[in-house]
């Protein structure tokens, strides 16, 4: 992308095309959404007119790409038989309503092996993924699924680079697979990118495993909780652990030129996502 891509999450209350919509007013240029209720596993097909006003907006208004994040409650390598079969349906209709609306990504955290190997948590994740996406039309379209690295907390799957990198690595043959790196799930799973010694360990670790070309989002999240600590907390840009020249030096990082800087930035009051969206566009500038 030669125009460099900025955004935030944003609503879909009023219909899902709103969001183009939202985000345009925040000052961005790309954006995520939930596609459905993250926290509920029913949900309805995407209309077909919603989703033609969404790509007109779209196109009008040069918002791109859009990703969609995923259910909380998909967890494609649990232990349990029925929590894993929902979880594979579930993921379907994610990937049914992302192909239906157009969106370039789909952003999962593949969820807990708890109870089980870490090996036996990567197969399981690696199936159920082939197995809810069997027979779908994404071949010729322009679509990704993510596999978000999280948190660092025992039992998360993509708690580490070479998790999220195995697990692509699995895929790549019967998947269209790709990766979204977390600033904040960096931070408090231990690496370090504050530090500008950090920052190039890190950034060396990243293409070692999953490589840079892979990565086509950052979610860009400042953190509440220190580095190392493992727990997901974001807080607005620059004013966490991470802080504002850690966010410059990834913005301004050419090795990323071609991915989307998208905010997962707390909503305290109104206008937190323009604050937040200009906070990134002012680093990118400067």
């Amino acid at each position: 992308m030669a125009k460099k891509r900025i955004g935030v999450h944003v609503g879909t209350s009023g219909g899902v095309w709103t969001a183009v919509e939202r985000a345009a007013a925040a000052g961005a240029n790309t954006f995520q959404i939930f596609s459905a209720s993250p926290r509920q596993w029913k949900s309805a097909p995407v209309k077909p007119e919603d989703a033609l006003k969404m790509q007109e907006l779209r196109a009008k208004l040069d918002v791109n790409p859009v990703a969609i994040h995923a259910s909380y409650l998909i967890n494609l390598c649990s232990q349990t038989e029925s929590v894993r079969t929902n979880s594979i349906g579930g993921f379907r209709g994610e990937v049914e309503r992302a192909l239906a609306l157009g969106a370039e990504f789909l952003v999962l955290h593949p969820g807990s092996w708890k109870g089980l190997t870490r090996d036996e948590g990567l197969r399981l994740a690696a199936q159920s993924i082939e197995q809810a996406i069997e027979g779908l039309a994404w071949q010729d379209k322009n679509f990704r699924i993510l596999i978000e690295n999280t948190a660092g907390a025992e039992f998360s799957l993509g708690g580490s680079l070479e998790q999220v990198a195995e697990l692509v690595e699995r895929l790549k043959a019967c998947a269209p697979v790709a990766v979204c790196l977390d600033t904040c799930h960096v931070h408090v799973a231990g690496y370090d990118i504050v530090s500008p010694e950090g920052y190039d360990a890190t950034m060396q670790q990243i293409g070692e495993t999953v490589g840079f070309d892979a990565v086509r989002v950052w979610h860009c999240n400042d953190a509440k909780a220190a580095m190392g600590s493992k727990l997901d907390r974001h807080e607005h840009i620059g004013e966490g652990t991470i802080g504002a020249a850690a966010f410059r030096r990834l913005l301004h990082d050419e090795r990323f030129a071609h991915a989307a800087f998208i905010a997962e930035t707390p909503v305290d009051e109104p206008g937190d996502e323009t604050r937040n969206v200009m906070a990134l566009r002012a680093l990118s500038a400067g």
